[in-house]
């Protein structure tokens, strides 16, 4: 019989492994935009950790055809996501929702989204970008993705930054850590499963 030590020790090393393929999208691509900084600070919380691996996925460097046909930009978006375990979204609110690039960016892509978690920080003034979360929510259900229960709201976007582009709000960090968390158990419990088997999902 294994001590809960000994457990705890090679779960560890198991994710440590086999780490969750995370993918941050920045959904502005508006000028002068702060998205990427958004991104930047969330990247190095995740590369303190061990079960991941990040990579930031910019809609500003892919071509999507607003009509939705196929172009070499959608199929180098729909590979990249498909490379991944896990999401997550960087996104601004827009007139109380999300911008129009990220619902092109994810009609764009079918079965790469799917049974795959996906997380979202939003953005903005003095709501934090709450309300597009809310409404991507059921975007991602209907794509077949899971949404993690925690998402990161940063109010006042503009000043949250320090100098060094990062968030001292304990707040922020914390619901961050959450977030990551939860996706990677949700990762890891969908690529145990697809080692047996494909998602039901048509």
């Amino acid at each position: 019989m294994l001590l809960s030590g000994t457990r705890t020790r090679r779960h560890y090393s198991d994710l440590v492994a086999n780490p969750v393929e995370l993918a941050v999208v920045v959904a502005s691509v508006r000028p002068e935009r702060i998205g990427p900084a958004v991104a930047d600070w969330l990247m190095r919380m995740v590369a303190e950790r061990s079960d991941f691996t990040v990579t930031k996925i910019d809609l500003l460097d892919y071509r999507l055809s607003s009509d939705l046909s196929p172009s070499a930009g959608s199929a180098a978006f729909a590979a990249s996501i498909g490379s991944s375990d896990a999401v997550v979204v960087v996104t601004p609110e827009y007139n109380h929702g999300y911008p129009g690039s990220l619902k092109n960016a994810f009609d764009s892509v079918k079965y790469e989204w799917r049974g795959k978690p996906i997380g979202f920080v939003s953005y903005g003034g003095l709501s934090g970008g709450m309300r597009a979360t809310e409404q991507l929510r059921q975007v991602a259900a209907e794509l077949h993705m899971v949404s993690v229960r925690d998402s990161v709201a940063v109010h006042r976007v503009r000043r949250a930054f320090d100098e060094a582009g990062n968030i001292s709000d304990g707040a922020v960090v914390d619901s961050a850590a959450r977030m990551l968390d939860q996706l990677q158990w949700w990762a890891t419990a969908a690529k145990n499963l697809q080692a047996t088997r494909s998602y039901p999902g048509q």
